[in-house]
């Protein structure tokens, strides 16, 4: 279990990236969601001992995150939004590398590390290319073969799929999914479908706070009833979000369709959408900035 409490931190340019918050993460997936410039990194890298918060506190288990980092990093496993990689390192030799830095000192045993991770992330037939020449969900593939040495029990990866095709998106996530069986993963991403297709539980952080937390099927059957959509034309969309609460938009041959959050029906022409964490997504974030 990963305990945050209180937790904020102030840039010395006087930027608040995090302001009080506190979430309590589980075993298993655990899907922190929101904007770009939300706080997100800046709470994962807190976590992962990269910068001391201002104030608050971070335990993982037994371990004072805080006061006591270097514990928590031999149980860390953490892929960071932009990961780098040495050019013309083949992919085998980089990952034995870093098995060396993580501590993985005796040749047979880091042998076996590095041949069952590359087996593992499905790199295996690739091992002996460079991996700046890796394609992205393969580069992000190796960089969770990477987060997993030395068998970690808390693993952080931020913004994983932004930028992959759907085939690789898939295929990572799938990886991701199998590894949460055992482990505290925290999913750090602003793309709703990552959250909805892995997450037991997740939270929404927008302006450094969290704004909602709790179970995806949960926290869409909140909003049952609630949500309404309608077409309209595109001249139309500005009288649109005077009258209404209008929490998202979308182009649909040539027209606008819109979701509105109303506790009744908005008017004519309007009819009640199932929704579904999008909505719980732009919901959550359009009454904070109506707030």
């Amino acid at each position: 279990m990963l305990s945050i409490k209180n937790l904020s931190h102030v840039y010395a340019n006087g930027v608040q990236a995090l302001d009080d918050v506190s979430l309590e993460v589980p075993r298993g997936m655990f899907g922190l969601l929101g904007p770009n410039g939300a706080g997100k990194s800046t709470l994962m890298r807190s976590v992962a001992t990269l910068q001391t918060p201002t104030s608050g506190s971070i335990r993982f288990g037994d371990i004072d995150v805080i006061a006591q980092p270097e514990l928590l990093r031999r149980t860390l496993g953490y892929l960071p939004q932009d990961f780098g990689v040495y050019p013309r390192v083949s992919a085998y030799d980089l990952l034995d590398h870093m098995a060396v830095l993580k501590g993985v000192a005796g040749r047979g045993e880091r042998k076996d590390t590095v041949e069952t991770l590359l087996q593992q992330v499905n790199l295996w037939a690739v091992r002996k290319k460079a991996v700046a020449g890796y394609s992205g969900g393969m580069r992000q593939r190796f960089g969770i073969a990477q987060a997993l040495i030395g068998q970690p029990q808390l693993i952080i990866v931020d913004e994983p799929t932004a930028g992959l095709d759907p085939e690789e998106r898939n295929r990572f996530l799938n990886l991701l999914a199998e590894i949460g069986e055992n482990v505290v993963v925290i999913l750090s991403t602003h793309i709703v479908e990552d959250v909805s297709d892995l997450c037991p539980r997740m939270a929404i952080i927008a302006g450094g706070k969290i704004v909602r937390e709790g179970a995806p099927a949960e926290l869409i059957e909140a909003l049952k009833g609630r949500i309404w959509t309608k077409t309209i034309d595109k001249s139309e969309l500005e009288a649109m979000r005077a009258k209404h609460q209008v929490i998202s938009t979308r182009l649909f041959g040539g027209r606008t369709v819109v979701h509105v959050l109303s506790d009744a029906s908005p008017g004519a022409g309007f009819a009640g959408a199932p929704g579904g964490l999008e909505d719980v997504y732009f919901s959550t974030l359009a009454t904070r900035q109506a707030a």
